[in-house]
């Protein structure tokens, strides 16, 4: 059982590397802004304007990410879950050594975009190979543990922002931001070789004497393999009969339009623009440099405390009750924040606010949203389901991110305001139309979203 332990560790270190690589930009996006500040004027003269094109070079690795929740599936299915992960592990490693060295804006862009791959890849791979390999008892603490070290990766990117800062490093301090991450990215692609394969992907490939030596492996005593081998073959039987499913289709509308939904909301309230502009929305509150990332090193803990807790209530307490929770809170938070740029008192009432903030989100919608995506779908379609939020959560996760500075710079009250506003609207929709999907099995789920 330590075997299985470790394992999970190692490949939810993909996760801290997900969570590190989307939050480490937002100590350096500022000096990234004045350094291309002339990239950003002559592009703007062809179209929009240099927040547009500063915008775009952030949300650049949302791309990416976009692109690798997409395209990593099928490579997984083929060569394995594990050389999968090795190359996310170098994707990583390239993107932060890349991005250090960057000579331009546009090398910066692509190094970044590279990042973003890993990071798609990692959102789909790294939960699936916990799961593949995880005894049925410990399946859900093991994969929860990839979504706590995402989150723990932003605390981390936000740390070691403020370390590095405190050097005074110069013109060289953002370089040093993202190459720090170069550690962690080959420490994560060596440890993988340690690693077992999945024995689903093994038995998938007909390699069923290496599944079993894998499952006798980390099974431990007492473990039935000839058991666990006959219920992944019915599984992978099961799996190529329901590629037969069409997906878009009526009776499927409902869990559809929810998942679509849950995962537009996420974004609306504004999360990415936190995450990617800690640093700048501190300061545009009066902070000053240090200042401005020590308070993103206190957004990340809270972010991390937050995100326990809700874990290890959201099976009593339910979805929608933690949904309204932190619909409730979002308003209240987005609502103070936009008040306090509107009347000029910013200061400890941002940082106040934006903790409140960071606390609902990880409580509620941080906590609900994958869970709630894969209950409402029935087995036949639940992966293509779950790649639909997934897809719809990352192109609004750089939407947001494209757009922030933008309205950022012509009144930041206004983009709070927006938030705040799109949350009454989610507040809503969990009211009047989110079910609660906490203890209801698969055959009265469908029924109560009206699948037959």
């Amino acid at each position: 059982m330590t075997r299985v332990i470790w394992a999970s560790i190692v490949a939810a270190l993909g996760g801290l590397l997900f969570g590190f690589d989307t939050a480490v930009i937002s100590g350096a996006e500022g000096a990234l802004r004045d350094l291309y500040d002339p990239t950003y004027q002559y592009l703007s003269s062809i179209f929009g304007t240099p927040a547009f094109w500063h915008g775009a070079l952030v949300a650049s690795a949302l791309v990416g990410t976009i692109i690798g929740s997409l395209a990593f599936a099928k490579p997984a299915d083929r060569y394995g879950r594990r050389v999968m992960l090795m190359v996310m592990g170098l994707l990583y490693l390239v993107s932060a050594l890349g991005s250090a060295v960057a000579w331009n804006a546009e090398s910066f862009t692509l190094f970044r975009l590279i990042g973003g791959l890993g990071v798609g890849g990692a959102s789909v791979v790294a939960p699936m190979y916990v799961a593949e390999i995880a005894p049925a008892h410990m399946r859900g603490r093991l994969v929860a543990m990839v979504q706590l070290n995402i989150v723990l990766g932003i605390l981390v990117a936000y740390l070691s922002n403020y370390i590095i800062a405190s050097f005074e490093l110069g013109s060289a301090e953002w370089r040093w931001m993202f190459g720090v991450e170069a550690v962690p990215a080959l420490a994560f692609t060596l440890l993988l070789f340690t690693n077992p394969r999945s024995p689903r992907w093994l038995v998938a490939q007909g390699r069923d004497d290496e599944a079993e030596g894998v499952l006798l492996d980390i099974g431990g005593s007492g473990f039935d393999v000839t058991k666990e081998l006959s219920a992944i073959r019915s599984s992978l039987v099961e799996a190529r009969d329901h590629l037969t499913e069409k997906f878009f289709q009526r009776k499927y509308l409902k869990p559809i339009l929810l998942a679509v939904a849950i995962a537009a909301f996420n974004q609306l309230s504004g999360i990415n623009a936190l995450i990617y502009y800690t640093r700048r929305i501190f300061e545009m509150a009066g902070a000053s440099g240090t200042s401005a990332l020590l308070q993103s090193v206190i957004i990340g803990g809270v972010n991390l405390i937050m995100t326990a807790a809700a874990l290890m209530v959201i099976d009593k307490l339910g979805r929608k009750k933690l949904m309204l929770t932190g619909s409730i809170g979002y308003i209240l938070s987005l609502g103070a924040t936009a008040v306090a740029f509107y009347t000029d008192t910013t200061g400890p009432v941002v940082l106040a606010s934006l903790i409140v903030f960071i606390a609902s989100h990880a409580f509620g919608q941080g906590a609900v949203i994958w869970v709630f995506i894969g209950e409402i779908f029935p087995n036949s379609i639940r992966a293509r389901g779950q790649s639909l939020g997934s897809f719809v959560h990352w192109i609004m996760a750089a939407i947001i991110s494209l757009t922030f500075p933008m309205i950022a710079e012509v009144s930041g009250a206004n983009i709070f305001a927006f938030y705040a506003l799109c949350m009454v609207g989610q507040l809503l929709w969990v009211i009047l139309v989110m079910p609660e999907t906490k203890g209801i099995p698969l055959e009265e789920m469908n029924k109560k979203l009206g699948i037959k």
